[in-house]
């Protein structure tokens, strides 16, 4: 597509080394201009603010808001004629059903779907061990680069192919590349998201901790994610692509329907 124009969004901030790996990719098949948030407003989610404050940046504007105050003020105000829209990358996987609606970078996706306009959401998968989170894992601008060529691929195929006339945006999660690999790209795996689930909570006198215990088994390698889900495919070594659309899709279900025609009727 001549002249491609694509805002860059994300939740790791503007000056994060998956940002600038990203924003690198990309500008070498389209004129990218980045709105993203001036600090860290990872997992927040759909949060939106009133109002935001703008400051130029070197890479196009920085937004002292979430990543879905990124996309609306970018749409509406800053970068009025984007074709796409691409959050990420993200340092740390999005994968599974559940993470969906959690996830800056998705719901920055999910926030340029309503605006009618293509979406891609990158992240990557970042191991980690038992006591370890990903947040305490330094991550460099090389550790991008699987994530940034899937991006640049699909950003740069993605229209003309006819992606979004069935999506409304694709989450992409990829592997760290492996040191010892030869050089060849994994494999790119069309995947929809786990609904494996396993959340915990655990009650110590006043205090409740909640605990993720996917991370765990990703690190292992043993998850309970059958083939041809994100998570899996990640595991395994692929890049994962989930074509997703915006919720929330209804669906006619005749119980409920049954429920309403006898609302007028009922009494408690």
């Amino acid at each position: 597509m001549a002249d491609l124009q694509i805002m860059l969004t994300n939740d790791d901030g503007i000056e994060s080394p998956g940002f600038r790996a990203l924003y690198d990719a990309l500008s070498e098949i389209a004129d990218v201009t980045a709105v993203a948030p001036a600090d860290d407003k990872s997992a927040v989610g759909r949060a939106m603010s009133h109002s935001v404050e703008v400051r130029e940046h070197e890479l196009g504007y920085a937004i002292e808001g979430t990543p879905a105050d990124c996309v609306v003020a970018g749409m509406e105000a800053l970068v009025t004629d984007a074709d796409m829209v691409v959050a990420g990358c993200n340092r740390g996987a999005n994968l599974g059903a559940y993470v969906l609606g959690r996830s800056g970078t998705v719901s920055a996706a999910v926030e340029a779907a309503f605006f009618d306009v293509p979406a891609i959401a990158v992240s990557l998968y970042v191991p980690v061990g038992e006591d370890t989170s990903y947040a305490d894992v330094e991550v460099d601008y090389e550790a991008y680069d699987y994530a940034a060529e899937a991006a640049r691929y699909l950003a740069d195929h993605s229209l003309d192919a006819g992606v979004f006339d069935q999506a409304d945006y694709l989450n992409v999660n990829a592997p760290v590349p492996d040191p010892d690999s030869d050089g060849t790209r994994p494999e790119m795996a069309i995947t929809e998201p786990s609904t494996a689930y396993l959340m915990t909570a655990v009650k110590d006198g006043e205090e409740i901790s909640l605990q993720d215990g996917i991370w765990e088994l990703m690190a292992e390698g043993d998850i309970p994610d059958p083939e041809g889900t994100d998570r899996r495919a990640v595991v395994d070594g692929k890049i994962s692509v989930s074509p997703l659309t915006a919720p929330h899709t209804t669906e006619r279900h005749e119980a409920l329907d049954a429920l309403a025609e006898t609302y007028p009727d009922s009494r408690n």
